[in-house]
């Protein structure tokens, strides 16, 4: 059932949400929608679809995190009125009381973490629930949107966006669906997780280049001052895996910016422009 939660402030495009969105694999949530204009009197029009990680924050400050939304429509607004973006509609999927756990990477933690590390971290954070969280977007959510909405719904028009464990989430589930999913917007990503073994999961994971395109940045305050030497390590993968820095691949610097919304909602114009060139 398609609804309407709190509505925000939009220059464009309607909003809708599925309130309380079943699932079987993981906890009920909201999902938001956002349609951009043109959607309801273009009806021969499809549109790429953007999975975007903790839904809440995206559109509205009365819902997100601080107070401070990432104003991503009015991003995709702008973008698309200078030709930057092609047509794309936003799927912001909420969190959860387990949104770490969710997106914490589960084959990092199974094949990566010794026993005794699993004990450990187990018991600091919970076990890992990202194969399910994924089986619910694959396997449930994706299909919804797919038969109610006008998408295009092949790999090459379907992309991923969250910012810290966001991040990790987005790009293991193009690591792990690299069927579904063509691209992920990684903002400060939280690679300590999983005992930061994460680039040795990609090392061997990583889906082709020059078919998938994988976005990476961050700050150098707060938690952020803490991500330089694993991103580091992880660019270096990516060379070796023979990805096109600034083509398939790119990874940006933010000095003096910290891990915020506010952070985010500053440059998500250039993660939008790299993963939804026209």
């Amino acid at each position: 059932m398609i609804t309407q939660l709190s509505r925000p402030t939009s220059p464009g495009g309607e909003f809708q949400c599925l309130p309380d969105f079943p699932s079987t694999f993981v906890l009920p949530r909201n999902i938001s929608i956002w349609l951009p204009p043109g959607y309801g009197s273009e009806p021969k029009q499809r549109y790429s679809v953007l999975y975007a990680h903790d839904g809440q924050n995206l559109f509205d400050p009365r819902t997100s995190f601080a107070g401070v939304d990432w104003g991503l429509h009015e991003s995709l607004l702008r973008l698309k009125e200078a030709g930057r973006i092609r047509d794309t509609l936003v799927v912001g999927i909420w969190n959860t009381p387990q949104r770490y756990r969710e997106y914490d990477p589960q084959r990092v933690f199974e094949e990566y973490l010794n026993p005794k590390e699993q004990i450990v971290y187990g018991r600091d954070y919970g076990r890992p629930l990202a194969d399910l969280y994924l089986q619910f977007m694959v396997q449930e959510l994706k299909p919804f949107i797919d038969r109610n909405y006008r998408t295009r719904p092949s790999v090459v028009d379907t992309f991923l966006l969250g910012s810290s464990m966001g991040g990790m989430i987005s790009a293991y589930a193009l690591c792990e669906y690299p069927e579904v999913f063509g691209g992920a917007g990684c903002l400060s990503t939280h690679w300590p997780a999983v005992g930061g073994k994460m680039a040795d999961y990609l090392l061997t994971h990583l889906p082709a280049p020059q078919t998938h395109k994988f976005y990476f940045d961050y700050g150098t305050e707060t938690i952020d001052a803490q991500y330089e030497p694993f991103q580091r390590q992880v660019d270096e993968i990516f060379r070796k895996k023979g990805y096109r820095e600034g083509a398939d691949w790119t990874t940006r610097k933010f000095p003096g910016e910290d891990h915020s919304e506010h952070a985010w909602r500053k440059r998500i114009d250039i993660p939008l422009r790299f993963l939804l060139t026209p």
